[in-house]
């Protein structure tokens, strides 16, 4: 069983995600010595181990199957239709994790940069299945620092009619937290660690870098 935390800001809860495994796989991502191949893979790692917690609340039904022994009342996912929306581009290394755990998941994409003068994030990019509003919706960014990108993909999401969505992050800043909490207090946030702050440059602090080059060797 995977064990969490859970710290309550308003009226949404952060999910602190405390598994051992996922925190020793954390650690050896912070490093930085650790290459892109490594950090891809433990991102798709810890995506799939958080991914069984951000899931746990999905609705069973019982069904009757037979074994190659007898006849049994079993259980299956009630019907919930999934979709994944990386928030581009560093949210793309953690849909691969939570495919292998949901393989029947539809993914959408959403492209968000930051400006690197006033680091608030600029849209670029929005494809999502159609029946995006019928879904339960799994918002994917590695680093959730100022908070921008995600209030903007919540607010994209919304539009459309969504109103099932979770948001899961490896690494968020306090800063971060209380930007989602205030303009989305019905969006769950999932996570890894809640580090100390963001710097003068809107990184966090100790953080672990610049996740999308981490993960696709672009610097």
């Amino acid at each position: 069983m995977i064990t969490f935390a859970k710290i309550t800001y308003h009226m949404s809860q952060v999910h602190l995600i405390d598994h051992p495994m996922v925190q020793h796989k954390l650690s050896i991502m912070r490093q930085k010595e650790t290459g892109s191949k490594d950090f891809r893979q433990l991102l798709k790692e810890i995506s799939l181990l958080m991914g069984y917690e951000i899931t746990r609340d999905l609705p069973l039904a019982d069904i009757e199957i037979e074994t190659p022994i007898s006849k049994m009342t079993a259980s299956r996912v009630l019907g919930r239709k999934l979709a994944v929306v990386p928030i581009l581009r560093a949210g793309l290394g953690m849909v691969d994790g939570l495919l292998d755990l949901v393989p029947v998941a539809r993914v959408g994409h959403i492209g968000l940069y930051r400006d690197e003068k006033t680091h608030k994030p600029v849209v670029y990019y929005c494809k999502l299945p159609e029946d995006i509003q019928e879904r339960l919706v799994i918002v994917t960014d590695p680093m959730l620092a100022t908070g921008g990108s995600s209030c903007d993909a919540l607010d994209m999401l919304k539009e459309r009619g969504c109103t099932n969505i979770k948001l899961m992050c490896l690494v968020a800043a306090p800063e971060g937290i209380e930007k989602v909490q205030a303009a989305h207090p019905d969006v769950d946030i999932y996570v890894a660690a809640i580090d100390e702050r963001l710097n003068e440059n809107a990184y966090i602090v100790p953080g672990l870098g610049d996740a999308g080059d981490r993960i696709f060797g672009t610097k």
